[in-house]
């Protein structure tokens, strides 16, 4: 499953992008491309064993 806590938005607020952009929702931030791939599940990643926000969002432990 994909995180539910990815957004992809098309502006900061202020600018708009030509591409829309990977937004964390629980950080309120934009996310490096290379994290956005963990979020969606690209190369065998999976947001609930390998991204520190989502486990952090869903109190799980590392050793879990």
């Amino acid at each position: 499953m994909a995180c539910p806590h990815l957004d992809y938005r098309d502006s900061d607020g202020e600018r708009q992008f030509d591409t829309a952009r990977a937004f964390c929702t629980v950080t309120e931030e934009f996310v490096q491309p290379v994290h956005a791939d963990i979020c969606t599940e690209r190369y065998g990643l999976d947001p609930e064993a390998d991204c520190e926000v989502y486990r952090a969002e869903a109190g799980l432990d590392w050793d879990e």
